[in-house]
């Protein structure tokens, strides 16, 4: 089997990277392929500053990568035409093929450059919409006098009954399994500042 490496990115630290894992290393092995080198990262593609990235130009340009999988081509960039065609001229120049398992399309073949361009313009379209209803969707939530973001995992009653577990003498793991919250949850709210008893009671005049 010949060696070959494999990027793949998702976008947040919530998500991972096992179904484009496990799609390359199919299509590898469709090949005669092994993946030899894999540059995995968490960060969204609107921003070609990635530690991964870098490191795979880098190694692009001492020779060291041969054939390159990607699960598709936005794994890559999504940041418009002109830094996808750049990217994948630079991995070219430096003899590398490229390989989408997803695009459905050959990198290398005679309509590439046009498939290339309506590929990324469609991924920066698409990347720009999803920050649109990102936006709209907080306008609407604070308009309505709602917070955005995540909620509060405890109400103060509940982080007093943390405290107060916590004085009897109970570990955070303890008292995640009594009130049934996740342990770093419990270290949050004992971590929190605790409100002076004078903010709370103030002494009649």
């Amino acid at each position: 089997m010949s060696a070959s490496s494999a990027y793949i990115r998702v976008s947040s630290r919530a998500q991972d990277h096992s179904t484009q894992r496990s799609a390359i290393e199919r299509a590898a092995l469709g090949r005669g392929d092994t993946i030899t080198t894999w540059y995995a990262e968490k960060k969204s593609a609107k921003s070609m500053d990635r530690a991964e990235l870098r490191r795979l130009r880098t190694e692009s340009r001492e020779g060291r990568i041969r054939k390159l999988y990607v699960f598709r081509l936005d794994r890559l960039t999504r940041s418009g035409i002109r830094d996808t065609f750049e990217l994948v001229e630079e991995l070219r120049s430096h003899g590398v093929e490229i390989v989408s398992v997803a695009d459905g399309f050959d990198l290398n073949g005679p309509a590439a450059e046009i498939v290339l361009a309506v590929m990324s313009w469609a991924s920066k379209m698409e990347r720009l919409a999803i920050g649109e209803r990102i936006s709209a969707a907080r306008e609407r939530i604070e308009a309505e006098g709602r917070s955005w973001g995540r909620p509060k995992r405890l109400t103060e009653a509940q982080v007093d009954r943390v405290r107060a577990l916590s004085a009897q003498g109970r570990s955070q793991r303890e008292i995640a399994v009594a009130l049934k919250i996740p342990k770093s949850t419990v270290g949050r709210a004992l971590a929190l500042p605790q409100k002076p008893l004078n903010a709370v009671h103030s002494p009649a005049t």
